[in-house]
């Protein structure tokens, strides 16, 4: 079992998505052990909890549960800037040989601040060589809890994913925590006796107790009485059940009727006549008030606007005569200035011929100014330059803009009349206040009717499941009691035989613990020398049999005191003999230690 990822999301200290590589290579060469440092309150135990978590789920034993629930203990892991609505999420991605062939799995756990049923949802993944994806393995989610005991069970989880700063504990302890033994115990597989010979406990004492609670014969035929008179008892409560079913069908037809005809006789309407009432006034008061808006418009220029031909064509009148009066003006301007200029250039010394062009020139100009000027048509309009603004100014911008506010009153005026008819035709098929409390007593009295056919099959239901029950208890007891001649003889086989079994329990596990722990002190000794920079101070360590204590001796046979460890040594001897129960259980998982180097030296 190799991890190769582990992800964290909105977890503890880590917001947002954080992906950490876990493979033991980097560039092809094999790189066995990867090192987090960090400040304290840097999120590097988190990691370790984040780790048994996705594991073990709610048997995982983190660091900060304490005596928390899992829910409690899954909101406080949610990072606290996480919105409501975004999930927590971890993931570890590890790789297990099955069959000789590595096969790569993700274990995926998930939640929100208040978890709902107070779980998280759990999903396993199976990387698909072939096609390159992952694909939910929903058998093995079902099973994980089983599954994950075959390749790290939780007994021994605390020997292979330990806090260092704790385990040197194991080394200054006189007899190693109870936690610590358990996991000794089953790793060295001494449990499997032990849990044999206390199975064997029980199962003779629940012999013995079966053999002393013997019943006579009367006591099966007053089961046998008791077991007719709950079968009359419970065709009687079905009997009945089935008549409340009738009954309560019968209410819920007769609320139903009552409901219908409540609406179709306008019951319903006459309920919210105050309502519509008041809808139909605001709706009289916008009419008015539209009207009125509609009449103030009347009263000024809208009206213009029938007669729209006839103002373009004044507006046409008057462009016409104030170009005929600018001709008019020019030409009398042109006729001075023309007088003017020939008498300035008779003066000069020009030739008769050059005069002559000139004098010409003048009078085309002056031809078509007198042109312009004179038209067969007399003024009529004579306007002035503001009434021909006005008027310009009334057509482009004034009546367009009280058309558009005109078209969208009427509009609006008729969509407020639709709504009125709408409301006067409801009223008008409203049901009267006599008739209307007749109806809604009805309903009532309906609805009373229902709640107590209801409440009487609630209770046959009841009577009916309560008999069912009475009557399977009397039945599992007639059973026991028809075959208690037959336990009596297997009762004591089994007594006579458990004694056999747990004497030869006695022995084996008194062997084995002697043949794994003799190897069990070898690989510890080894590791512990190996670790160690002074050669000569432990030679042999020596585990307790009944208790796991440690004890140490030189190359003389003679004791060495704990206390002659310095800290450094201590957690050195407590790795070692972690590091020799790994070796011994022949599992090859992955270890990781909580500050390992707290104690340590380079």
């Amino acid at each position: 079992m190799i991890f190769l990822e582990l992800s964290l999301e909105n977890f503890g200290p880590y917001l947002g998505k954080n992906i950490i590589n876990l493979r033991p290579e980097n560039d092809g060469e094999t790189r066995p052990i990867i090192l987090f440092g960090g400040m304290n309150g840097g999120g590097k135990t988190t990691l370790m909890d984040a780790i048994r978590l996705t594991l073990y789920g709610n048997r995982a034993q983190c660091s900060t549960r304490g005596n928390l629930s899992y829910s409690e203990f899954l909101n406080q892991s949610v990072h606290r800037n996480t919105s409501p609505t975004e999930n927590t999420r971890i993931e570890l991605t590890f790789e297990h040989i099955e069959e000789d062939k590595p096969k790569i799995f993700k274990v995926v756990r998930y939640w929100t601040k208040e978890p709902k049923d107070g779980k998280d949802t759990l999903g396993i993944l199976v990387y698909d060589d072939y096609l390159n994806e992952w694909w939910p393995d929903k058998a093995l989610t079902n099973a994980w809890d089983e599954y994950i005991e075959t390749l790290l069970p939780l007994g021994i989880s605390n020997l292979f994913l330990f806090d260092g700063e704790q385990v040197k504990e194991l080394a200054e302890l006189e007899t190693p925590p109870p936690l610590v033994v358990d996991a000794i115990r089953s790793l060295l597989g001494l449990e499997l006796a032990e849990r044999l010979s206390v199975d064997l406990d029980i199962l003779v004492s629940r012999k013995r107790k079966e053999i002393a609670g013997a019943k006579e014969l009367a006591t099966l035929e007053k089961l046998e009485t008791k077991f007719k008179e709950l079968i009359v008892e419970r065709d009687n409560a079905t009997q009945e059940q089935g008549s409340c079913q009738t009954q309560l069908e019968d209410k819920q037809k007769a609320l139903r009727l009552a409901e219908e005809k409540f609406i179709s006789e306008g019951g319903k309407i006459a309920g919210e006549r105050n309502q519509l009432d008041q809808q139909q006034t605001e709706l009289k008061e916008q009419a008015n008030t539209t009207r009125q808006t509609m009449v103030e418009l009347a009263a000024g220029v809208l009206p213009l606007a029938l007669i729209t031909p006839l103002l373009n064509q004044i507006q046409t009148q008057a462009e016409i005569e104030t170009q005929q009066q600018q001709a008019k003006i020019e030409k009398e301007a042109l006729q001075k200035r023309s007088d003017r200029l020939i008498q300035y250039i008779t003066k000069l010394d020009l030739k008769a011929k050059q005069i002559e062009q000139i004098k010409t020139f003048l009078d085309q100009e002056y031809q078509e100014l007198e042109q312009a000027a004179s038209s067969s048509e007399k003024p009529w309009l004579q306007a002035d330059l503001e009434v021909i603004e006005q008027l310009e100014n009334l057509l482009k911008y004034e009546l367009k803009a009280k058309e558009e506010i005109g078209a969208e009153k009427i509009n609006q005026l008729k969509e407020i009349e639709k709504d009125i008819e709408f409301l006067e035709r409801q009223l008008a098929i409203a049901a009267s206040p006599e008739i209307y409390e007749q109806l809604q007593k009805n309903v009532r009295l309906a609805q009373k009717e229902l709640a107590k056919a209801q409440a009487a099959k609630e209770m046959a239901n009841r009577r009916v499941e309560e008999s069912k029950r009475e009557l399977e208890k009397t039945r599992k007891e007639i059973e026991q009691y028809s075959q208690e001649h037959i336990k009596l003889r297997n009762n004591q086989h089994i007594i006579t035989s458990a004694a056999k079994v747990q004497n030869t329990l006695k022995l084996f596990k008194e062997k084995l613990t002697l043949k794994k722990l003799n190897k069990l002190e070898k690989e510890v000794t080894q590791c512990f020398c190996y670790l160690l920079h002074k050669t000569d101070l432990v030679h042999r360590i020596v585990i307790d049999t009944q208790s796991f204590s440690l004890s140490l001796y030189d190359t003389e046979g003679k004791a060495v005191p704990k206390h002659r460890l310095s800290a450094g040594e201590k957690q050195l001897l407590a790795i070692s003999f972690l590091w020799g129960l790994a070796r011994v259980s022949g599992r090859h998982l992955p270890v990781a230690i909580d500050t390992p180097l707290g104690r340590l030296d380079s």
